[in-house]
């Protein structure tokens, strides 16, 4: 292909004097038109200049191009502290911010694929009949007078007008109605009668009403009378008539809608908000579109039938209490010769379902002789006071108390396909829209492409252009890798990696040239067989005329890039520099620690020899959640585990979908379900789990590390107890910025404002009367070693341990923070801030502190996610003296580094989506190497 050039000037993006965070006046030029990689360990400034830098000035030349009107909206952007950049196109920069949390919001509504299946099924889509499954058909004035003319020729015949079908009701009024048109007859129930006034019907059964609007013989000689009648009909039926024999026992239905020939139900024409969840003309009304339902569920609140009531059988009752409640319940059991001792399992069903749903009976409370005995009727029941519970919006404690004896089940009325009954029986290819929306995009693709010889000639004309555009949008979403993913995949359960690589399928989809992308690690959770996909799909962004730069640690992405940037040569103060920069084969050539590790001078060492654990084992048997087909797997304890597998594989599922919610409703009676699975042996041979995912710390942007690890209750503790403090009286709640008193209460603490900007995300900006320093003057005149409160949460993890270096408790938890490779991470960074690879780390950190009990089940998510190679050694360390005490750590990676390591793995496969959900292998990475079948194992033996 022939490369998109610029004149030898403009051929750089130049940045001279960038300061920004720990940048240290760092001048770089960035070849345009080319794949460049930002690379250094994890705190070495690659954000800071590729989205601190040079994105934020662009969305700033950006923004004061509006009008002063539209930025006097907008507030004026903060320069970068930056001398200069020159040579900037126009910048879109793709990160790993959290998807959408909306329950509504798909992997389909995201990519703008479904709004084109939804205009696929408007248009071009053939409507059958719910109640007999024959295809709807429709008829123009002109076809119905053909048709009964040719059928119905020199017959006697009644034309009729539907009017009420199979419903109950007297329909005196509709009688009425009826007579005041000039109508004297109906067919009632299949019988002519003639109409009288006050006439009606027995309210309490179904009717079927048809106004009688002519009797006839049909014939050429009577058309205008036919063709009137038919019009009266129509009009009277809403578009619908009936012709039937003289007397009524054979009949035929006739519409200008789309009708059953059969049964004569009608369907209004399709429209694309007709196959919308979003919508109300197209969601199903029992789930409002949302696909599940809340239920309570008895098993919830009845655990085990062999305890009584008085030992606390009825879980929401707790033990008794003189409460009317109770007296109503102790009543009811007298009625059937049992008390509040007897266990469950000996108390009928019937009083058991009265207890739970209610009764209007009259219950006798007290003992006859008491003068307290009287009866009270009308008890509601558990149930529903459990509903009422939940649905009091005040109180969020009673909402929570509510939900733990309720279950999300899927919705028995759409069974999960989010649309009403009418729309599901629209279909294309003999598919309907929620069952499109259900495959893998792969097999989509491949529907798609075969589809238009199942159309008629009609509907292939219309649905040419639509069909083209659905192909070209799935194409970009198969080159990026997530041919595994289906469009009514939720996109809160997307991971960072997967929602960032839809985000550039539709940029590559939208064919824009000139643009500088800026991309955030794209190659997270991406298998190495598909890295090559991904790769493919940035050079083919660059090719048709874009710059690309790439914040990576991907060893592949560096060797295929234009040009490579090494940031560093430390982390945090220490670093900000750029240590090296040229193509891939110079940086090699340089002595930096990246380019050691990629030319193969160092590497991470596969140990000398795998641990054998102490015998143990965790089976898990049957696990068929999602893709996985009847799992049995055995996680042997005391080791280092690794879970591999293509994306989408069902790697996930099994651990975090299947494991961990069995373990943490066995040892924390956590309410999340797990997905279905047979059974589990050997939790008796650990005592406690600990899953360490990557969702951020707090929501808000007050929790941090300080916060999170509780080193914040260490520091605060430690400042009250200075002798100014004392004097001051100053208490621990004083060195808080959550409670009143010490913080600034222009930002109730938070250092930061939020400015609301209607239509576009809300903007972070400093607090003017603190300057971000979260405390109040009084508060910070308080030091320790000439440092304030506010000066020690700006500190960076690595100065904290060299200034708490004489408290021991406080040391341990910087030290481990540290040990993770978050020493350049500062204590009272926001939460919102950290990537998921930080968050992790920190919650690593924490748990690292805590005294474990060597039979620990620890659970990791892509722990390398965001690190450097050094960082990942550095952290294999950590993650191993976790196991040398004992405990076993299971890990889900795709980071070769990580598998060689691993002292057992288990490669789920082989492909993703329908393809997975097997074991392929399991093993020592040696063993797995062996395997022909596994693609881990190929990447693997190269590693080895």
């Amino acid at each position: 292909m022939k490369r998109y050039t610029h004149s030898e000037e403009d051929s750089f993006i130049t940045v001279t004097g960038a300061k920004e965070h720990n940048l240290k006046n760092i001048d770089i030029q960035i070849p345009r038109d080319q794949l460049t990689v930002i690379t250094g360990l994890s705190g070495s400034g690659k954000s800071s200049l590729a989205f601190d830098t040079i994105y934020a000035e662009g969305q700033r030349r950006y923004i004061e191009t509006f009008s002063s009107y539209a930025r006097s909206f907008l507030g004026n952007m903060e320069r970068p502290d930056v001398d200069e950049i020159s040579g900037l196109s126009p910048v879109i920069s793709i990160e790993q911010k959290t998807t959408n949390k909306n329950p509504r919001s798909t992997v389909g509504t995201v990519t703008e694929i479904y709004d084109f299946l939804r205009l696929l099924f408007a248009r071009a889509s053939s409507a059958y009949s719910y109640n007999t499954g024959e295809e709807m058909v429709k008829f123009t004035p002109q076809q119905i007078l053909d048709l009964v003319l040719k059928d119905y020729s020199e017959k006697p015949c009644l034309i009729l007008s539907p009017v009420v079908k199979n419903r109950k009701g007297h329909y005196r009024e509709l009688f009425e109605q009826i007579l005041r048109k000039g109508f004297l007859h109906a067919r009632v129930d299949g019988e002519v009668i003639s109409i009288e006034h006050g006439m009606k019907l027995d309210r309490y059964k179904n009717h079927t009403i048809e106004i009688v609007i002519d009797r006839l013989i049909v014939s050429e000689k009577d058309l205008d009378r036919l063709k009137s009648s038919i019009e009266i009909a129509m009009r009277h039926g809403e578009g619908i008539m009936m012709i039937s024999n003289k007397d009524g026992s054979e009949y035929r239905y006739f519409s200008r809608n789309l009708m059953c020939p059969t049964s004569g139900i009608a369907y209004a024409e399709p429209a694309p908000h007709n196959f919308s969840f979003n919508s109300p003309q197209g969601a199903c009304s029992h789930c409002n579109g949302m696909g599940e339902v809340t239920r309570i569920d008895i098993d919830l609140i009845i655990p085990d039938k062999e305890v009584s009531i008085q030992k606390g059988g009825i879980l929401p009752l707790g033990p008794p209490t003189k409460s009317v409640m109770f007296r109503q319940i102790e009543g009811l059991l007298k009625k059937y010769q049992c008390n509040l001792k007897t266990p469950l399992k000996e108390v009928p069903e019937e009083c058991i379902h009265k207890i739970l749903n209610g009764t209007s009976e009259k219950i006798p409370i007290g003992n006859e002789s008491d003068s307290s005995f009287y009866n009270i009727g009308n008890f509601e029941g558990i149930v529903k006071y459990i509903t009422m519970q939940s649905e009091d919006s005040k109180s969020k404690k009673a909402q929570k108390w509510a939900n733990q004896f309720q279950r999300r089940i899927t919705c028995p009325m759409c069974e999960g396909q989010r649309l009403k009954k009418e729309s599901r029986y629209f279909k294309v290819g003999g598919k309907n829209i929620a069952e499109l929306s259900g495959m893998n995009i792969s097999t989509l693709y491949h529907f798609l492409n075969e589809v238009e010889d199942k159309l008629n000639k009609n509907q292939k004309v219309i649905a040419k252009e639509i069909l083209k555009e659905l192909r070209t949008r799935i194409h970009f979403l198969l080159d990026v890798g997530l041919d595994y993913l289906s469009l009514n995949r939720s996109s809160r359960t997307l991971s960072g990696g997967e929602s960032q690589r839809i985000r550039l399928a539709t940029q590559i989809g939208s064919q824009l040239v000139n643009v500088l992308y800026i991309l955030d690690e794209p190659s997270i959770g991406l298998h190495q067989r598909d890295n090559q996909k991904l790769i493919q799909s940035l050079n083919n962004l660059r090719d048709i005329g874009n710059t690309i730069i790439v914040v990576e640690h991907d060893k592949d992405m560096m060797l295929e890039a234009d040009f490579v940037v090494d940031m560093g040569p430390r982390a945090g103060r220490y670093g900000g520099e750029v240590i090296a920069s040229g193509t891939p084969e110079e940086v090699m050539k340089m002595d930096t620690i990246t380019s050691k590790y990629l030319s193969g001078k160092v590497e991470i060492a596969i140990p000398k020899q795998r641990r054998k654990g102490n015998g143990e084992h965790l089976i898990l048997k049957g696990a068929t959640g999602n893709n996985l087909k009847e799992v049995t797997v055995s996680f042997p304890l005391g080791r280092l585990i690794c879970i591999t597998g293509v994306s989408g594989s069902g790697k996930s599922s099994l651990i975090n979908g299947t494991l961990q919610p069995i373990l943490s409703q066995y040892f924390y009676k956590s309410v999340k379900d797990p997905l279905p699975y047979h059974s589990i042996e050997g939790l008796d041979h650990i005592d406690k789990v600990v899953q360490i995912n990557q969702s951020p710390l707090g929501r808000t942007p007050r929790s941090n590390p300080a916060t999170y690890t509780g080193l914040f209750s260490d520091i605060r503790s430690l400042f009250a107890q200075l002798p100014e403090s004392k004097v001051r009286g100053y208490k621990p709640g004083r060195f808080s910025f959550n409670v009143k008193g010490g913080r600034c209460e222009k930002c109730k603490g938070a250092g930061m404002r939020v400015i609301e900007m209607n239509f576009l995300p809300d903007v972070l900006v400093n607090c003017d009367e603190c300057n971000g320093q979260r405390y109040n003057r009084e508060t910070r005149e308080i030091r320790y070693k000439g440092k304030s409160i506010s000066d020690v949460l700006n500190m960076t993890i690595n100065q904290a341990v060299e200034y708490f270096d004489a408290v021991p408790s406080m040391k341990k938890k910087l030290q481990t923070l540290k040990e993770v490779g978050l020493g350049y991470v500062t204590l009272g960074q926001s939460s919102t801030t950290l990537s998921g690879g930080e968050s992790q780390r920190v919650k690593l950190a924490s748990e690292l502190s805590k005294k474990d009990t060597g039979k620990t089940l620890y659970i990791l998510d892509e722990p390398t996610t965001g690190l450097h190679f050094e960082d990942i050694r550095i952290l294999l360390e950590v993650i191993n003296s976790l196991v040398d005490k004992g405990n076993t750590v299971i890990i889900i990676e795709h980071n070769m580094d990580v598998i060689k390591t691993a002292d057992h793995i288990i490669d789920i496969g082989k492909e993703g989506g329908i393809g997975g959900g097997e074991i392929l292998c399991v093993g020592t990475p040696e063993e797995v190497a062996k395997n022909k079948e596994s693609y881990t194992a190929k990447y693997l033996k190269q590693e080895l």
